[in-house]
């Protein structure tokens, strides 16, 4: 099995920032594609950006840049380094890996993290 753990969310006012991390464990044998998303209330999940495991980046056209998304394979983590936030950033933020593990090639998910921007 494999679990990831988000974390870093919070109350933030806007114009500030925050950093997510997620942290996968398990039996991994590779992460490829590790990527967020979020979903607002009363909307559809969306990306929010990917980094693959060569480095290549993408973002949404709404967080470019504001957002910044990082990766350090040593500790299976990967980080949304969020700047600029305002209140149409509010959502649960969600990771997600793809993952190589003993059972096979599997896509997972993180819990979600609440991030509410609001004075």
């Amino acid at each position: 099995q494999v679990q990831l753990v988000e974390s870093g969310g919070g109350l933030v006012q806007p114009g500030g920032s925050l950093r997510l991390s997620c942290a996968a464990s398990g039996s991994i044998f590779s992460i490829y594609t590790m990527g967020w998303y979020r979903q607002a209330p009363g909307k559809q999940r969306e990306l929010v950006a990917t980094i693959t495991s060569g480095g290549s980046i993408n973002y949404a056209d709404s967080v470019k840049g504001r957002f910044t998304i990082s990766r350090d394979n040593a500790k299976n983590t990967v980080y949304l380094q969020m700047h600029s936030l305002n209140p149409e950033d509010t959502a649960v933020y969600y990771c997600t890996y793809q993952v190589r593990s003993y059972t096979g090639l599997g896509d997972y998910w993180g819990q979600g993290t609440q991030v509410t921007v609001s004075s």
